[in-house]
């Protein structure tokens, strides 16, 4: 098997989903999550979620250059668990607020808090930017996106790892290593500042995605002095306030400062793109300068793709998550900021006008003293530099009176090279495990193949006499199960199950008593005198051995209508539930049954009889409960070639009773096929399967009952109230069990 199709496959993708499934259901919602696994080796796209679908490009070089399938799969499974994490604690939707207010010139959740003597006139110039041209706030749309996306790679990942020690920790240990190595050092980044392959603002955020996910920054040869890494350096205290904080709206108000602090080098950045797209128009091309923005930002290494969506995080995610994952590697660059004095320059305090007013124009107050908004939220300061405790927050510590992020208190930080992870030698079962679901999924594919062609080489061998004479008979079955029917089963199955199983309790003690065989006594007839029983008066004086029987001595065959007139009423519905109820009961009682649904149809201008086999005595795949949920009301319905091939099938097998169940709404009703001449057709049908002893019973949930009693008659089953339909058939298949 080859790496395209193993990792495209739908069973690696179902065992994600299942992964998924766990972890939803962990935090007590039963969100499902689709993850569409697919092969593109030259697209650039590797992995996205709307926290509904997870899709990754497992074709992607991430993957691909990687030596041994085994670390491939890591690598495949670290980028599942990072979406996952979006899914499980990203907020999308206060991002997709923060747009709407960036579009009405607001922010959101609150202005940013203003620390440096600059705050103030970036902000206004900021929003006169944005007002002169809506390039200018589409631009800046995509690169507040593109922040959020940092500050919450950081997030989530954390989380993860924090909350997933096992497999899909590992998974995304492993990522996170491969992604830092990819990363370029502050002297490779101003090298491609140099050679016009790159922006000071590329090289910002590139660091600043370095310190959100791994708490580390890779100098190169350069002094912690530099423009770019001071630049982070000031901003590192609202990065970790943000990482730490398990509020999507609160962790975007890093976004607005960062945005503010940078502006000067985004407002260069902007109309560097715009330079390129004017460029490319002149050369004749077509490229917008959106498209221009989202090339460059897209080569920022380590980052995933700006999730989308309008949904929430999964409820009761959100909760305390305990310390930092890189608490230690956050603890040292943050020693390295202080050591270079980022926070003296440029940090003058402000007027209090600058303070107080909102320069931006937008019409909101920002921070005026004794009624700040972000005060009373905790988010901010006061433009003090010292931030503002409420009386609901208690004895929380101001992060401007803290060392770090989840710091460690007391002791040392040392690392242990000799750790290995528990987990890590679970990857090569794991893709054992699923090779072997995939060949045998692969084998019941092609045995299930086989299958229709026998089907279909079975019913041409079968006479169906005058009247179905010129008539196509075809067989449909699905190979191959898909998963939208496993989910619509999973969804509806529970209180079907339940009715079988209260439907066989009445039937367990006689079954129990069958199988372990024994003495019968109180007969009134038979062979063997019980002489303990003679001074009885009522005649029971007889017994006979009962010999050990596992197995019901009973096959049934289901044979529904799927005319269109099943639609009516909900009759296909019922039928449908009918044989879900039906068949758990068979299979629970070790009883073997055969499930099949008729119509017609008309193909290469003749009339064809359309047989459906959602269950066959012998399954491949133990799937055939979720094929029951193809059942649907079709075309027409021309009983007889149908019934006959049923009635045929099941006159080969070996038990001594065999029950044939016909459900219809109606008469057959057929081109060239209806009326006394379909009616006798039937009858004559059932009397030569009876001779083989085939016991027939025709249920009717329509209104055309009269003639249906006319036709089988004291074969026929009245079913009025359809919510009788399971209860009955059951019913029926009980009588006929040889106890």
């Amino acid at each position: 098997m080859t790496d395209k199709q193993f990792f495209s496959s739908r069973m690696l993708a179902g065992h994600f989903e299942d992964l998924a499934a766990a972890q939803t259901r962990r935090y007590h919602y039963n969100r499902r999550v689709r993850v569409n696994l697919y092969w593109k080796p030259k697209d650039a796209f590797t992995a996205a979620t709307d926290n509904m679908q997870i899709r990754i490009n497992t074709g992607h070089p991430l993957v691909t250059k990687v030596k041994g399938r085994e670390n491939r799969y890591q690598i495949v499974c670290g980028m599942f668990a990072h979406e996952l994490g979006h899914v499980l604690f990203t907020d999308f939707l206060s991002v997709q607020t923060y747009h709407n207010y960036l579009d009405s010139f607001k922010w959101y959740p609150r202005p940013p808090a203003f620390r440096l003597a600059a705050d103030a006139r970036n902000e206004k110039a900021f929003w006169e930017y944005v007002k002169e041209d809506p390039k200018n706030l589409q631009m800046v749309h995509m690169i507040a996106a593109n922040i959020a996306n940092i500050i919450e790679d950081g997030y989530i990942e954390n989380r993860m790892l924090n909350s997933f020690p096992g497999t899909l920790g590992y998974g995304l240990e492993t990522l996170r290593e491969r992604h830092f190595d990819e990363i370029d050092t502050v002297t490779e980044l101003i090298a491609k500042e140099a050679d016009d392959d790159g922006h000071i603002l590329e090289s910002i955020l590139q660091i600043m995605l370095s310190y959100a996910k791994f708490g580390r920054i890779k100098y190169g040869g350069e002094p912690k002095t530099d423009e770019r890494i001071k630049t982070v350096f000031g901003l590192i205290d609202d990065i970790d306030e943000a990482l730490m904080n398990r509020s999507g709206k609160e962790r975007l108000n890093a976004v607005n400062t960062v945005m503010i602090r940078c502006w000067e080098y985004i407002q260069d950045f902007c109309e560097v793109c715009k330079e390129h797209q004017e460029e490319a128009e002149a050369a004749g091309g077509t490229v917008t300068v959106a498209e221009t923005l989202s090339e460059i930002l897209s080569s920022i290494a380590g980052t995933s793709e700006v999730g989308s969506g309008t949904s929430t995080p999964v409820p009761e995610a959100s909760g305390n998550g305990g310390e930092s994952a890189t608490a230690a590697a956050r603890a040292e660059t943050r020693s390295d900021a202080s050591e270079s004095g980022s926070d003296d320059e440029n940090a003058s305090p402000q007027t209090e006008s600058e303070n107080n007013e909102n320069t931006s124009g937008s019409g909101e107050t920002l921070n005026q003293p004794g009624n700040s908004e972000s005060a009373k939220q905790g988010g901010g300061d006061s433009g003090t530099g010292k931030q503002q405790i409420s009386e609901s927050e208690k004895g929380r510590i101001p992060h401007q009176q803290t060392d770090g992020i989840s710091a460690p208190v007391g002791g040392s930080v040392t690392k242990n090279s000799e750790y290995q992870r528990e987990q890590y030698d679970r990857a090569a079962s794991d893709i054992e495990r699923i090779l072997d679901n995939m060949a045998e999924k692969a084998a019941c594919e092609e045995l299930e193949s086989e299958r229709i062609r026998e089907l279909n080489e079975a019913a041409q061998s079968i006479s169906y006499g005058d009247i179905h004479s010129g008539v196509n008979i075809r067989v449909n079955r699905i190979a191959s199960v898909d998963p939208e029917l496993v989910e619509q089963y999973d969804a509806i199955c529970n209180p079907l199950i339940s009715i079988s199983r209260q439907l066989q309790k009445s039937l367990l003690r006689q079954l129990k008593e069958n199988r372990r065989g024994g003495k019968q006594t109180g007969l009134i007839m038979g062979r063997r005198l019980d002489a303990h029983a003679l001074c009885r008066n009522d005649g029971k004086v007889f017994y006979k051995n009962n010999l050990p029987n596992e197995i019901p001595e009973l096959a049934v065959g289901l044979l529904l209508d799927e005319s269109g007139s099943m639609c009516s009423c909900d009759r296909c519905t019922y039928a449908r539930a009918a044989a879900i109820i039906l068949y758990d009961f068979c299979e629970s009682l070790e009883i073997p049954v055969m499930v099949y649904g008729h119509s017609t149809d008309c193909y290469d201008g003749k009339n064809s009889v359309e047989l459906y086999s959602y269950a066959e005595f012998n399954g491949f795949d133990n799937d055939d409960k979720y094929r029951l949920m193809d059942i649907s009301a079709r075309g027409s319905n021309r009983d007889g070639a149908a019934l006959r091939y049923v009635a045929e099938a099941l006159s080969k097998r070996s038990e001594a009773v065999k029950l044939l169940i016909l459900v219809s709404d109606g008469q057959p009703a057929d081109t060239g096929y209806c009326g006394t001449a379909a009616e006798e057709d039937l009858r004559g049908i059932k009397q030569e399967y009876q001779r083989k002893g085939i016991l027939f019973v025709a249920a009717a949930i329509g209104n055309d009952k009269q003639n249906i009693e006319r036709i089988y008659g004291d074969s026929f089953l009245d079913i009025t109230d359809l919510n009788q339909l399971p209860t009955k058939l059951t019913g029926v298949v009980k009588r006929h069990i040889r106890v």
